[in-house]
């Protein structure tokens, strides 16, 4: 039990094996199909990258400082929690419609201005620098250097993203087209010339081309203007945390990239400094609301602490009252400037925020230190109790009007001079190379686009290829086969030099005698080795006529008949070669001849005998009879005594017949023939008849009441897949 599971895991290795150096000979036997589709989509790659508009990238360095140098002096409780600085946030300002969108506006970027070029190599030749040439002039295309310059375009809602095309006439005017080509009206350069009812209208600035150069004009939405700009800018922190952004923009044209790219910096970083300038502006405002109150109650408070002394005849204060008063004051100070600040951050922040949390925590801790010193006050006597609270109002104003003061000082100075807290580290600067194509990748991706494509024709083509590749398979219909005949390198240039050369060339090499011309080719030795076979075989045949017949057209019948003939004809028999294919024939191609008087001819009484049978010049013993000329029914002449008669009188005469008939799935005359004939071989060529169609042709014959004695494998190449997957049993001796 072990043995035979071993067996057949052993066989189907064997065959899995087989299966996979046979992909691999087929691969090998079509290398050039490959490499033609690989050269084919690599040639096709190198033209795209060519041909492909350059992409090219300008960069810029961008700092987003923490604090900026000018900043809010009411700000500082913020610091005491660290904060990191605000890039995501910073990212988000840049990418917002109220910066690209300032940038659109500015560089009218939501007007597209385009040139008509030659289509598929104009926008190269422009880039190239190659001029109009004199016979282009008048074309409805723009060469290189040919500009104009539109500098608004307002229009209504409903032609928005349309695309008008614009013609010069001259230097100063154009005309300009709709889609359909219909003329809209012309304008001059300088004016806002209007179109279609004053819903479209232009100033164009500039005209740089000849006339009849044609561009297209067209005004896209402002939104759409704007995601188009985001879609080609990129912006991210360079590394963790630096608060350094790198910008990168791309486009076709690198001046206006690189303009662009600055443009948004600029307006960046203008805003920025609009920002910080605002809030010192509000914090001003804040803080000269508040003086004119702090002074009103620094007055209110001198007057109060001086009627109190005249009441009580000048009452002075002790030194540790003193000592308690100046700490009181102190507090009190620290607790405005607190206040303050709060009142600031209230605007920016909810309680919950850290920094909130912190300020108000700092600000019951001074609380708290000012509730002692007032249960140290309630001990003192009630004169100085007063005297202290009068005195305390008066410090504590005072200290608070002087703080308000040098608040606005600070203020006002923070406002002058706010700078921001953005730095451009490197303007904008555009890559020397362009970033798209990449013509390598490019390259390379088609060439392996190429490989998949040629290696999967070659698959796909073996797959429907059901042609007969070995004798095994022949065999296997139980049909000994007699002779593997292979592909003839030199008769295919035979053939080929006939094409070229026409009748004269085939009158003194008969294009199908390759045994005569070269009788020491492969080919020729394999019929030799038929020859043998066949001396054999038809010892025990009933006559001397061997017929050759096949499934299909196109198999050899006619190059396997006229040179198995010939070497016969070598060996020293009589042999006559008779074309029995009234229909097709082209035995009498075979010897540089015409097909008129032949076979036909004869059955239908209008020739003898003698008058069809025809001698090879360069070929002693070898004669041939033609097809004739075409008959309307070949079969029933076949059938008729005559064609019994005629074989009957040539068998006498010589001592082999080889009758070459038509393909028997075709027509039904090799049926006919064969039933005369004592031998009948099949052939099959390499690769071209499957063996359903063999089979169906040897039923046909036996249906029939012929039975073939063996048949004949002919054109057999020597493939990769086929040595790799069966084998190769041709050999050559030299």
């Amino acid at each position: 039990m072990t043995t035979s599971n071993t067996s057949t895991t052993s066989t189907a290795s064997n065959h899995e094996e087989i299966d996979i150096r046979r992909l691999l000979g087929i691969l090998l036997d079509h290398k050039k199909w490959v490499m033609a589709s690989v050269l084919g989509f690599a040639l096709i790659g190198i033209l795209y990258a060519s041909l492909a508009t350059p992409i090219y990238r300008a960069d810029a360095l961008v700092q987003i400082e923490s604090d900026s140098p000018g900043n809010n002096p009411l700000q500082e409780v913020s610091s005491l929690l660290g904060e990191k600085p605000p890039t995501l946030s910073e990212i988000e300002i840049i990418r917002s419609r109220m910066v690209l969108g300032q940038a659109v506006d500015l560089l009218n970027l939501d007007i597209n201005v385009a040139p008509v070029t030659l289509p598929i190599i104009g926008a190269f030749l422009e880039r190239q620098g190659v001029g109009r040439p004199g016979f282009a002039n008048g074309w409805g295309y723009a060469f290189s250097g040919e500009t104009i310059a539109v500098s608004e375009m307002p229009m209504a809602d409903a032609y928005l993203g349309k695309t008008f095309t614009l013609e010069v006439e001259d230097s100063y005017t154009y005309r300009l087209r709709d889609a359909d080509g219909e003329s809209l009206g012309s304008g001059k350069v300088g004016q806002l010339s209007t179109f279609l009812n004053g819903d479209v209208a232009m100033r164009v600035t500039s005209i740089q081309a000849p006339a009849g150069a044609e561009f297209t004009v067209q005004h896209v939405p402002r939104l759409a203007a704007i995601n188009g700009l985001r879609g080609r800018f990129e912006v991210g922190e360079a590394g963790s945390e630096t608060g350094i952004l790198s910008w990168s923009l791309t486009g076709p044209d690198p001046d206006a990239a690189k303009k662009t790219l600055n443009t948004i910096a600029d307006i960046y970083y203008s805003q920025n400094v609009q920002r910080q300038s605002e809030e010192a502006r509000k914090s001003l405002e804040f803080l000269n609301t508040q003086v004119p109150q702090i002074r009103s109650q620094l007055n209110e408070s001198e007057e109060k602490l001086n009627e109190y002394r005249e009441s009580k005849d000048s009452v002075d204060l002790s030194l540790e009252t003193k000592s308690v008063l100046e700490r009181i004051v102190n507090l009190e100070s620290q607790l405005n400037e607190l206040e303050m600040s709060e009142a600031e951050i209230s605007q920016r922040f909810t309680k919950s925020h850290p920094t909130y949390q912190a300020l108000l925590e700092k600000k019951a801790q001074l609380q708290r230190e000012r509730d002692n010193l007032d249960k140290q006050v309630k001990g003192l006597p009630e004169t100085q109790q007063e005297i202290l609270r009068l005195q305390r109002d008066v410090e504590v104003t005072n200290e608070i009007y002087v703080q308000l003061l040098n608040k606005v000082q600070e203020t006002k100075i923070a406002e002058a001079s706010t700078v921001g807290n953005v730095r451009i580290l490197d303007g904008a600067e555009v890559l020397p190379a362009p970033v798209a194509p990449n013509k390598p990748l490019l390259v390379a991706v088609a060439i392996i686009v190429g490989l998949i494509v040629g290696v999967a024709a070659v698959f796909l083509r073996a797959l429907f290829n059901r042609g007969i590749e070995t004798q095994e398979q022949i065999e296997d219909l139980g049909l000994p086969v007699y002779a593997t005949i292979p592909l003839s390198d030199e008769q295919g240039k035979l053939n080929r030099r006939v094409k070229r050369s026409g009748k004269e060339y085939a009158r003194s090499y008969p294009s199908g005698l390759l045994a005569a011309r070269n009788p020491a080719d492969v080919s020729v030795e394999a019929l030799r080795g038929l020859r043998t076979s066949l001396h054999f075989a038809m010892l025990e045949a009933g006559n001397n006529r061997l017929m050759i017949t096949g499934p299909s057209p196109g198999v050899g019948k006619s190059f396997v008949s006229v040179n198995l003939a010939t070497v016969c004809a070598q060996a020293g028999q009589r042999v006559l070669v008779v074309d029995a294919d009234m229909r097709k024939g082209q035995i009498h191609s075979a010897f540089g001849a015409a097909s008129e008087n032949g076979l036909s001819d004869v059955l239908s009484g209008k020739q003898g005998l003698e008058e069809v049978i025809r001698p090879v010049d360069k070929v002693d013993n070898l004669y041939y009879v033609a097809r004739g000329m075409a008959p309307p029914n070949p079969s029933e002449l076949l059938m008729t005594s005559r064609f019994s008669d005629f074989l009957a009188q040539v068998s006498e005469r010589f001592d082999l017949i080889i009758v070459d008939s038509p393909p028997i799935l075709a027509v039904t005359d090799a049926a006919i023939i064969g039933k005369q004939m004592g031998t009948t071989l099949m052939l099959a060529r390499f690769q071209t008849n499957p063996v359903k169609e063999l089979e169906l042709a040897i039923s046909r014959l036996r249906t029939a009441g012929v039975e073939p004695r063996g048949a004949i494998f002919n054109a057999v190449e020597r493939k990769a897949a086929t040595e790799y997957g069966y084998g190769y049993y041709h050999y050559s001796y030299k």
